[in-house]
């Protein structure tokens, strides 16, 4: 007489597993994203033999190789703006302190008419501007 065993498998699977493993992914994804700077430009600044540096600079005006403009406050990120209202924007931001410095960050392969046109916004409204170079290697 063949006795049978009454085990049954049941076809399902603990979910705790996977769970972890997807936060362990979504943890990943959100420490990796924000160690990135998306909003950083890409600029080949021209290189110079000099070393000095300013230390007050209110505002950061990058031209692109595209010859794009962006303007950043401080150390805050850039934004794009049109080279129109570059000059607006370039008071209201000296309006509120007068001692510091606009840098002027421009990509080596611009062209130089566009360098021109932030120099002439200065000179024009008297402000003091400093333009940015890589360190020359020896």
């Amino acid at each position: 007489m063949a006795i049978k065993k009454r085990t049954k498998v049941e076809a399902g699977f603990s979910m705790s597993s996977m769970t972890d493993i997807i936060f362990l992914l979504l943890l990943f994804f959100i420490m990796a994203s924000t160690m990135s700077s998306p909003n950083d430009i890409k600029l080949n600044l021209p290189q110079s033999k000099a070393t000095s540096s300013t230390k007050a600079v209110i505002a950061k005006v990058s031209i692109d190789a595209k010859g794009n403009y962006f303007v950043a406050k401080g150390n805050a990120q850039p934004e794009a703006i049109a080279p129109e209202l570059l000059e607006s924007y370039i008071l209201n931001l000296v309006a509120q302190d007068t001692t510091t410095y606009i840098a002027l960050h421009a990509d080596q392969d611009i062209a130089y008419k566009e360098v021109v046109k932030v120099l002439d916004i200065a000179n024009h409204n008297k402000l003091k501007l400093v333009i940015a170079t890589q360190t020359a290697d020896k």
